[in-house]
């Protein structure tokens, strides 16, 4: 098309010579072959134009591209970057059978003090009573209150008492107290006549047990019965237990626990069966407990249920083992349980009491008494599956009194910013109870750089973990670490558990041992 409307100045001439000797018109020719050239001219300045437009929208579409694939490559970059600037790392538990001296369980040695107004040097007393006592966490002090049983308690009685706690405060151990006016099963001589001579004491008593509150877990008994047991004695009415139960509620921290000697005693007190609709309208039904010093000694308990051959109608509104078994299966979730096992009988061989206590939720037992049937458990093995596989029954059962709380699997997860990491940890409870008395659980870093950092405590449902036939729970304890608060270093990560009233670490049942700063659970490392 450029060839045909190319025109020179030669040609042009010679066209114009052409045209005058033909005689035609050269000028319109002339004109004529201007426009074509205009025409011509208009249309490659067109085409020009629509060629530069292409031109550059290629060179945009090619810039827009690489843009695209830097940004792409600048993206992955930085994660990468980012990735080696954080690394984290869970480490794995495996279950111990290891003995665990953890606060609030296990085995005790009973000790009885008499009070008087005679002065008494009850450090000394208690230090000679106890020096052999090493293999144990829980005491149950039996106080007899024999010689005040028309009066109160004197001035010098009262000092008595507050020097004995204060004694028995160095000790190290948790304290099971039982007030009684009995000490031989002869209680309808010794009890006081006037159920105001009993509240009264409880009146007089309060102050030194508010003041002993970190070292008390439980109080068994209203003061009433043989041994302090509440049987044999004339305050057995309902009306008379509650009016006891909640003199003694008021004049004690609401930390203590209380606890009577049946199932029935603590339906009559709280007037109700259920024991979720008592924890939902009755302040008393999260501190009262039991105490069975008849556990596995007949298909009663020594009188604590009724036989199944009973008919009539109870006085004391006693059900069946299996009901009995049942209501403790549902109150122990929130209140300890425990006492001694008597009189050996196969109900007391092995595998049923370890199935039985377990349902009872168990938490303390008495490890001087039935001597047959503590032996009978050191002569039985173990035979589940597992850690325990082979261990004599009596440490099986000490073991197992109680929380024992293990790692069951632990977890740091980085953010997808990798701003933060959350750590996680599983626990377990395959003790025979609940750990009733809320710890502080807490997650520490350390690092060489840095030392220890502050504390994070840790959200964890840990009373919802019941132990016994439920030991297969799971219940995590999880807090969130900000990665953008920790300078370049590694990291030491570990879960601490404490006991809120001694201020000690609770162990966990793992072969991994506790370090200084607690369970080393994984490593953080920030670039």
């Amino acid at each position: 098309m450029a060839k045909r409307y190319r025109i020179d100045k030669n040609r042009t001439n010679r066209r114009k010579n052409d045209l005058y000797e033909t005689g035609r018109d050269w000028r319109e020719e002339y004109r004529a072959d201007r426009r074509r050239i205009e025409e011509y001219e208009a249309k490659r300045r067109k085409w020009n134009r629509r060629r530069v437009r292409i031109q550059r929208a290629k060179q945009v579409l090619a810039v827009c591209c690489i843009c695209a694939v830097l940004l792409l490559l600048g993206y992955r970059l930085i994660l990468y970057l980012m990735r080696e600037r954080l690394e984290v790392e869970s480490f794995s538990f495996t279950e111990s059978a290891r003995e665990l001296r953890n606060p609030n369980r296990g085995f005790y040695h009973l000790y009885r003090f008499q009070i008087t107004e005679e002065p008494e040097d009850y450090k000394a007393l208690v230090q000679e009573r106890y020096q052999k006592d090493t293999d144990t966490e829980l005491t149950l002090v039996q106080i007899s209150l024999q010689a005040y049983r028309e009066k109160e308690i004197g001035e010098r009685g009262l000092e008595n008492i507050k020097e004995l706690f204060s004694a028995l405060g160095e000790l190290d151990k948790q304290l099971i107290i039982r007030f009684m006016y009995d000490e031989d099963g002869e209680n309808e001589l010794y009890e006081p006549e006037s159920i105001e001579i009993i509240l009264t004491h409880m009146e007089q008593l309060g102050p030194v047990l508010c003041e002993a509150e970190k070292d008390i877990f439980v109080i068994q008994g209203l003061f009433t019965g043989n041994w302090g047991e509440m049987n044999g004695t004339r305050y057995s009415s309902s009306e008379d237990m509650r009016l006891l139960a909640e003199k003694l509620a008021e004049v004690t921290d609401q930390s203590t626990y209380l606890s009577v000697r049946m199932p029935a005693q603590w339906r009559g007190i709280l007037g109700l069966d259920d024991p979720a609709e008592a924890l939902a309208t009755h302040i008393l039904a999260g501190r009262l407990s039991l105490f069975n010093d008849g556990i596995l000694g007949s298909d009663s308990d020594y009188g604590t249920y009724l036989t199944e051959d009973f008919v009539g109608i109870d006085e004391y509104g006693r059900w069946r083992r299996a009901e009995e078994l049942d209501f403790q299966r549902e109150l122990c979730r929130t209140v300890p349980n425990g006492g001694e096992v008597i009189n050996e009988n196969v109900l007391n061989d092995f595998e049923n009491s370890a199935k039985e206590l377990a349902a009872m939720h168990v938490t303390y037992l008495n490890t001087d008494y039935d001597e047959k049937v503590l032996k009978k458990w050191k002569d039985t093995r173990v035979a589940e599956e597992g850690c325990f596989e082979g261990m004599d029954g009596y440490t099986y059962m000490e073991r197992h009194l109680g929380y024992r709380l293990l790692i069951h699997d632990t977890c740091l997860k980085p953010s997808k910013d990798k701003k933060s990491v959350y750590a996680a940890v599983h626990l377990k409870n395959v003790g025979f109870a609940p750990l009733y008395k809320i710890p502080k659980i807490k997650l520490i870093l350390y690092s060489e750089e840095e030392g220890q950092l502050p504390p994070m405590e840790m959200s964890c449902a840990v009373d919802q973990l019941v132990g016994g036939e439920e030991r297969d729970a799971l219940q995590m304890a999880g807090v969130k670490i900000a990665v953008d608060e920790l300078k370049r270093g590694r990291y030491e990560v570990y879960f601490f558990m404490e006991d809120q009233d001694t201020g000690r670490s609770i162990l966990m049942a793992n072969e991994e041992e506790e370090e200084e700063y607690g369970y080393r659970i994984g490593t953080i490392v920030v670039r």
